[in-house]
């Protein structure tokens, strides 16, 4: 018979270090997405080795502090990363000093940012919010055995509707025009992203682990889901 999931509160220090962390991998990657990246045949953007941190602490999020706490880890990061663009907008829109020869590279650089934003935000927010949902979900039925499966099971469905919700708004920005450039640009995130998320599971769990044992409230919340 499978033990009763179990949660921490989401009040803890642990839990504020691990969102703050989130935003700001988040905010990052959206910085680097704005450049088109090759590696041969391989088309990325810049900030293809950031996205899956995000993911491997929401995974960590979703199964010590339970589906709420994660709402509000992707909710917390939405709205920061929000806030960041807002300020790359002001920052473009100010007067330059006449001494500052760095205005037309800081517009090329982050002057597309409230596009990706809008991608990596949209794709975020649905990826996030169903890797959660099946963490937690799965974690109702099996407790706290089978760690290694709810890790599996959700990066694969959160990953491919996050990277698709991406890749379809952000394809543009970033210089893709045609069909085949769009394929390799989703079904290389994709599979980018769920295989760096899936060798990372050992460690993943390992820190998990760790947090579970070091958690002094969890197991007292059972309610988290």
């Amino acid at each position: 018979m499978n033990s009763a999931p179990r949660f921490a509160l989401a009040g803890s220090p642990r839990y504020a270090v691990i969102v703050a962390v989130m935003a700001v991998v988040l905010i990052l990657s959206n910085i680097g997405a704005s450049k088109g990246v090759e590696f041969g045949p391989i088309i990325t953007d810049g900030g293809f080795f950031l996205f899956p941190l995000a993911y491997i602490l929401g995974d960590v999020v979703s199964e010590v502090y339970g589906f709420r706490a994660s709402r509000v880890a992707i909710f917390t990061s939405f709205g920061l990363s929000v806030f960041a663009s807002l300020c790359y907008w002001v920052i473009i829109a100010l007067p330059s000093a006449s001494f500052y020869e760095g205005q037309d590279a800081l517009a090329a650089t982050l002057g597309p940012v409230p596009q990706i934003v809008l991608a990596s935000l949209l794709g975020f927010l649905a990826g996030q919010t169903i890797n959660a949902w099946i963490m937690t979900s799965m974690k109702k039925r099996s407790g706290e055995k089978r760690l290694w499966a709810r890790l599996m099971g959700s990066t694969g469905v959160g990953e491919f509707v996050d990277t698709l919700i991406f890749c379809v708004i952000a394809a543009s920005v970033i210089g893709i025009t045609t069909f085949g450039e769009f394929m390799n640009y989703f079904v290389v995130g994709f599979l980018y992203k769920t295989l760096v998320e899936y060798l990372f599971v050992p460690v993943t769990t390992l820190v998990i682990g760790w947090i579970k044992r070091t958690e002094p409230t969890y197991g007292e919340h059972p309610s988290a889901v």
